[in-house]
């Protein structure tokens, strides 16, 4: 399909109605220069929640290093109590024995008082030590514990999700649709032949379709945000409008195109951010018809809520 001809429609149909004025004009570019900033805090945001995640991971990484030096720890100050209380034991038999024997031996029995009163010292430190270690190493075990649940069921409920999807998705062809899970989100990437002719900004019907299987699965989840991310190939748009200079403005209004049919069947508008990445994020170099087929798509990336971890990870 010719990318010019819905352009030339709409200019037919604004020649004949009526000619835009200077204002109108000025208000749709603010319009436009307002979803672009509001595209890149919804970008820099995206990033910073990665970048945050991948602080999570290390952090988690960290706790389970300081377990198990603290569990090392345990063990050496358990031995040297082991150690001293021997000691202990033995001296105090000493001592036992010394109070029983000759006035000769007086001067040996105070040394050796002396030395069992600085091993019950050391034997009194040891023990609060050892209970201080002990108690630390609980609560670090029970943090441990609590964050690699709190991921177990973030990752089996991204598996769920995806599972979900995939399921509401069925009666399309893989070579239209792929679902994935991709650093803890669920991808469902759409070729450009199930929801779009060629320079087109218009969702077909069976793309429609398919969009609203998906809002089907997803709606009812309040706690998910959504990506949605344009991709074109290197191949200029044939004709240019005020509205559209180029492919990333064909990213952008085709990922705006998805999301209103998604909001539309039930998603959360404050859940959805439409971007588009135009040809400058491809899956496969642009050197064939087949390789620009697959850099013609739609992601939508869908993120779940990592509120219970941050919380945890504060309460440290």
């Amino acid at each position: 399909m010719n990318r010019s001809l819905p352009v030339f429609f709409l200019l037919c149909f604004l020649t004949s109605s009526c000619i835009v004025t200077k204002k109108k004009y000025d208000d749709m570019l603010a319009q436009k220069v307002k979803t672009e900033g509001e595209l890149n805090e919804k970008s820099q945001q995206l990033t910073k929640a990665n970048a945050d995640l991948e602080e999570l991971n290390k952090q988690l990484s960290q706790m389970k290093q300081d377990t198990t030096a603290l569990g090392i720890d345990y063990r050496t100050t358990s031995q040297k109590l082991d150690v001293l209380n021997k000691e202990y034991d033995q001296l105090n038999s000493y001592y036992r024995n010394l109070l029983n024997s000759s006035g000769k031996l007086n001067r040996d029995m105070t040394l050796q008082k002396e030395q069992l009163l600085s091993i019950q010292d050391n034997l009194e430190k040891t023990r609060k030590l050892n209970d201080s270690l002990s108690t630390s190493l609980a609560e670090r075990e029970k943090k441990v514990k609590e964050l690699e649940t709190v991921l177990n069921n973030k990752d089996k409920a991204v598996q769920d999700l995806k599972n979900k999807i995939a399921n509401s998705l069925l009666d399309f062809k893989s070579s239209d649709l792929t679902v994935n899970i991709k650093n803890g989100k669920v991808y469902v990437s759409l070729a450009e032949q199930l929801l779009f002719g060629s320079g087109s900004i218009d969702v077909d019907k069976k793309g429609v379709t398919a969009l609203q299987q998906l809002a089907k699965a997803i709606k009812d989840q309040k706690d998910l945000q959504i990506m949605i991310e344009g991709h074109t190939d290197n191949v200029p748009i044939s004709k240019k409008s005020p509205y559209m200079q180029d492919n990333w403005d064909l990213s952008v209004m085709r990922a705006t195109s998805i999301t209103k049919i998604l909001t539309a069947a039930g998603v959360s508008p404050g859940q959805v951010t439409a971007s588009g990445k135009g040809e400058y994020y491809p899956l496969a170099t642009n050197d064939s018809p087949q390789n620009k087929q697959k850099n013609r798509r739609t992601e939508i990336i869908i993120t779940p809520n990592l509120d219970e971890i941050f919380k945890i990870l504060e309460n440290n």
